[in-house]
């Protein structure tokens, strides 16, 4: 009788032992978990030189703002002064320095009154590959008037 009790007790044992190490493995911190990126800050600066081709003018504009790499969402300010006239469109393109490129996302919305001069903050969601564009460099920003609407003022955005 001892004989089967010891391997009822051993087999007990040893269910236990194999449930303590599967609990524990369920447990564990997997590897493979993807880490938290910290977000970039976005900016660039614009001018009619920037535009392909080139503009003469005295307007200019300017981008600020985070883009967080870890829902691919970029939340930015944008203001321009003295463009010819009011803005008509504006849009992120991809596309390196020199080179024009295709728009990404959608057109820009200003409300009645927009001056020659003003301010629109906004948030775009990126895909993927234009989330990679952005991180190298080739994204940049066109604004529009009614007087240039091939664009008056373009910027190249960096994310850093």
């Amino acid at each position: 009788m001892k004989t089967k009790s010891n391997l009822f007790k051993n087999i007990v044992l040893a269910t236990a032992a194999l449930a303590t190490v599967a609990f524990f493995s369920a447990c564990s911190k997997s590897d493979d978990t993807p880490a938290t990126q910290s977000n970039y800050t976005v900016s660039g600066n614009g001018s009619g030189s920037q535009v392909v081709p080139a503009v003469s003018g005295s307007g200019t504009a300017s981008i600020t703002g985070t883009f967080n790499p870890n829902n691919n969402q970029l939340i930015f300010t944008s203001s321009w002064t003295t463009l010819s006239g009011p803005p008509i469109a504006a849009a992120f393109y991809t596309g390196a320095a020199g080179v024009n490129g295709a728009i990404t996302g959608d057109v820009w919305t200003f409300p009645a009154g927009t001056t020659a001069s003003g301010s629109l903050t906004d948030t775009l969601t990126l895909s993927a590959s234009q989330a990679a564009q952005l991180t190298a460099g080739n994204l940049y920003y066109l604004y529009v008037t009614t007087l240039n609407p091939s664009g008056e003022v373009r910027g190249q955005v960096t994310a850093r």
